[in-house]
């Protein structure tokens, strides 16, 4: 990825942070049969993603031991107007451009083919996200043969991470005039191009 200096995050709280609140990642490998991508949600825990995919999808038919791979997490993005910078109104020499963060992975996979594995890995995954409901759903709730059924039909990847990545394009390269423009215009609830999330990202990079 490349990732000129200005946009570089280096803090690892950050990226971790990304990768758990978007955890939608894309599985990138290549082998004889050329690339393979597949979006699969994963798990992060300390230096290993883990995940899982459909036994019928192809993808994982193609990974030796310790195949090399790149997961890429998209965080929250925006398109900014050229309105929202002050400098419009003075040079006009402005541009319009798109706000993003984004993480980077690397790692070496291993294909996992173990039922207890497997069901930790579900039990995890669920647990994780269903723990901001008030009456979470757990694996244990539907029944037994179902569940059993259900694990026969993937198969899981674990992931040993050789590099992390970041890169938050959030307008560090203007100045503060227009920064702050593009914050007011992100928040600014009657702006067709409003989002909040952006904005948050964008002024806590200016503040770095």
């Amino acid at each position: 990825m490349y990732i000129p200096a200005s946009f570089r995050e280096d803090d690892a709280e950050a990226l971790r942070a990304l990768i758990c609140a978007h955890p939608l990642g894309t599985l990138v490998t290549h082998g004889d049969d050329g690339l393979q991508a597949s979006p699969l949600p994963f798990l992060l825990e300390a230096n290993t993603l883990r995940a899982h995919m459909a036994r019928a999808n192809p993808h994982w038919k193609t990974l030796a031991e310790n195949t090399e791979c790149l997961v890429i997490f998209t965080g929250p993005d925006a398109y900014v107007t050229p309105d929202w910078y002050p400098s419009k109104a003075v040079t006009h020499k402005v541009v319009p451009t798109w706000n993003y963060a984004a993480v980077h992975v690397r790692g070496r996979l291993r294909v996992v083919d173990e039922p207890g594995w497997l069901a930790q890995q579900i039990a995890d995954l669920t647990a994780t996200h269903e723990a901001v409901r008030p009456a979470p759903w757990r694996p244990a709730d539907a029944p037994a043969d179902f569940i059993a059924a259900q694990m026969q039909a993937v198969i899981g990847l674990e992931i040993v991470i050789t590099q992390i990545e970041g890169k938050w394009k959030m307008s560090q390269n203007k100045d503060a005039a227009d920064r702050d423009g593009v914050i007011h215009g992100l928040r600014d609830t009657a702006d067709p191009h409003r989002n909040p999330a952006v904005a948050d990202q964008v002024e806590r990079c200016s503040r770095k």
